[in-house]
Parts: C-alpha cells; sequence; structure tokens
C-alpha cells in the first residue's frame, strides 16, 4: 500500500510518502514561504525520487486542523482533489495530535499548542498508554488562563510541545512539574501511525463534505455575526 502524507497546518511544511507500513522518504521545511507555491513540488519529488506515479498511491493522509487558515484549506484542498481524482481513501488527522507525537517516553499530560493570535492559542492534552497516543481531551481554542485552570485539574505533570515559547513563563510559574519539549515542529512521519486511529474516508459524498477543523470563527465570521445579530450565516460564509 502507498500512502502521501503532509501537513501544512502553520508555517512548517513536512511531506512524506510510506510503503506497506515503513516510511520511504520525506521533505521538510520551516521556512516563511507560500504552501501553495511549494506543496505540489515537494510531492512530486518525493514520488519521482521512488519512481511512483500519482495512479500508483492508494491513501491520502492530512493535517485537517486546527492552525492558519490559509494553510489548512491548501491542505484539504490539496487532499479532496487527489482523493476525487485518482480514487484514494482520504484521512484526516489532528494538526495538535501531529505536534504532540514529538512527545514520547513519558507519563505526563502532553499538551501541543499553537498561536492562535491575540493571546489565544490552540491546545489539545494527550497521553501515552502502552506506546500509543491518545485523547485526554478535546482540541480547543483558549487562552492561557483558562488552559491553566484546565490543567490544574488534572494534578499531573505536563509537558508542552509547538509553539508554546511565549507562554513559557506564565505556564512555568503556575504549574508545578512542568516541561518543554526540544522537538517542537510537526513531522509528516508520524502521520501513518495517527492515521491508524480514524476511519478513512472512502465514499465521493464523504470527500466532498471534509473541510478543516478550524476550531473557531474566522474574522470575517466574526465580523459578520456582529453585523447580523441572531442571524444564522448558514448559506452566507462559507467554511472552506
Amino acid at each position: 500500500m502507498k500512502i502521501i502524507a503532509f501537513d501544512t497546518s502553520n508555517q512548517p511544511l513536512s511531506v512524506a510518502i510510506f510503503e506497506d507500513g515503513k516510511l520511504v522518504d520525506q521533505r521538510n521545511t520551516n521556512q516563511a514561504k507560500n504552501h501553495s507555491t511549494q506543496l505540489l513540488p515537494f510531492m512530486d519529488e518525493l514520488l519521482k525520487s521512488t519512481g511512483w506515479q500519482p495512479q500508483d498511491l492508494n491513501q491520502v493522509i492530512v493535517s485537517q486542523g486546527p492552525g492558519s487558515y490559509t494553510g489548512l484549506r491548501i491542505a484539504v484542498t490539496t487532499a479532496k482533489t487527489l482523493a476525487f481524482t485518482l480514487g484514494l481513501s482520504l484521512v484526516g488527522v489532528s494538526s495538535l495530535a501531529l505536534l504532540a507525537a514529538n512527545v514520547i517516553n513519558t507519563e505526563a499530560v502532553i499538551v501541543p499548542i499553537m498561536d492562535a493570535r491575540n493571546d489565544n492559542m490552540y491546545v489539545g492534552t494527550y497521553q501515552r498508554l502502552d506506546g500509543q497516543l491518545e485523547a485526554v481531551g478535546n482540541d480547543h481554542h483558549s487562552n492561557l488562563q483558562h488552559l491553566i485552570d484546565e490543567l490544574k485539574v488534572l494534578e499531573r505533570p505536563v509537558t508542552f510541545v509547538g509553539e508554546y515559547q511565549r507562554f513559557a513563563p506564565e505556564l512555568q510559574a503556575a504549574l508545578p512539574n512542568v516541561g518543554f519539549s526540544e522537538k517542537n515542529l510537526p513531522d509528516a512521519s508520524q502521520l501513518l501511525a495517527l492515521a491508524g486511529q480514524v476511519k478513512p474516508l472512502t465514499e465521493l459524498s464523504d470527500i466532498h463534505q471534509f473541510v478543516p477543523k478550524y476550531l473557531r470563527l474566522s474574522q470575517a465570521e466574526v465580523d459578520w455575526a456582529k453585523a447580523h445579530p441572531g442571524v444564522s450565516n448558514h448559506g452566507f460564509v462559507e467554511k472552506v
């Protein structure tokens, strides 16, 4: 089985290909460039390096969110196009889970963080059980104080991973037994293992309904809601 997997949920870009459950090759970059011009060339390079044709692929795995609105649109649109045109199964994986996968050999609660601007963040809570990554709670949009309050209730050691740097002093001061990961970039080579916990989409109707998981309203939706109080934006503001 030949699989291509990628993440463009934030500034880093990571693409990997697998065959029969094993990583074959990957490309990574953390340069502030346009993913719309990088993703397809990376994919083309990987396929050519192995002598594969796009028609040889069986599945596409993609980070579905949360993250950069533009990055998620690029990833999801590319994944849907591949799945539809090549008849592939499609799997979406949490981009926060992908960050959490960087942390291994720990009994601490793993808390991936993505900076959502304006002192907000996207966060998740995960743990390792028998070597497998499992969610403790749902991924969500939060702020620093709410996150601290949530973690205090757990009363467990915590390891942060991802874009925690500007929140680190406050987290360390407010919580006991805190650790910080040194590996903080998404790695597409982890997507295959995470996808094993998600049911693939193979029906075209399901593929067409596959959308990014933003976890919060876009600024356009917020502005529209303020201008139209009490009115649903369904049909006026698209999600993708």
